[in-house]
């Protein structure tokens, strides 16, 4: 049992240290402004506005942001702690997701698969009618638009996270299920579908 727990310990401390030295070579790539995007950095706070919207963000005082010409550069600051020093990638990407974001935006889409379950938009809410016997509301947060086609639910904006978690959240209320996929899933998604309990006897 100890040489697993050391095993464990052993192959997370690589693991780990790997990441830090990843996202450490990810925050020194300069990140390019493309035309139409305006950016002030005021202490350690940044303002990001394109043709879709703005974006503020705030960054640790470990982290400092420079821009010069058309180029955004994300500098680490802080000790040499390396878990801070992963903070250095991580916010490289938060900035650049942030400059996508505010040109191109978002999108995410989600498909609902099930007789006779639907969705609809009332107001800004999402409404689903998925197999419960009340339907379920879910409001969208400030910044995100929620719209339905058929069976196909869309949801857009200019921050990542946002439109990330609120996909996330709408799945939640009724993950596909592995045996005839019924549910919400990503449009993308592929699910590994279970034989049923006949079927799996029918094999034996």
């Amino acid at each position: 049992m100890t040489k697993i727990l050391n095993y464990l310990i052993l192959v997370l401390g690589i693991f780990l240290r790997f990441e830090i030295i990843f996202m450490s070579k990810i925050g020194k790539q300069p990140i390019q402004i493309p035309e139409g995007v305006n950016i002030e950095i005021k202490g350690n706070e940044i303002s990001i506005e394109g043709p879709k919207g703005k974006l503020i963000k705030t960054f640790p005082p470990e982290i400092s942001i420079e821009k010069e010409g058309n180029q955004i550069s994300v500098k680490f600051k802080g000790s040499r702690d390396k878990k801070k020093k992963a903070l250095w990638g991580t916010w490289q990407r938060c900035i650049k997701n942030a400059i996508e974001g505010v040109n191109k935006g978002f999108e995410e889409e989600l498909k609902i698969e099930g007789v006779g379950w639907r969705g609809e938009i009332k107001g800004e809410k999402l409404v689903l009618k998925v197999g419960f016997s009340h339907l379920v509301e879910i409001s969208p947060p400030e910044g995100i638009k929620l719209s339905i086609e058929k069976n196909i639910i869309k949801i857009s904006g200019i921050d990542k996270e946002k439109v990330g978690n609120i996909a996330a959240k709408i799945r939640g209320v009724k993950p596909p299920e592995p045996y005839k996929g019924k549910g919400i899933r990503y449009i993308n998604e592929v699910i590994r579908k279970k034989a049923g309990k006949k079927a799996a006897a029918v094999e034996k």
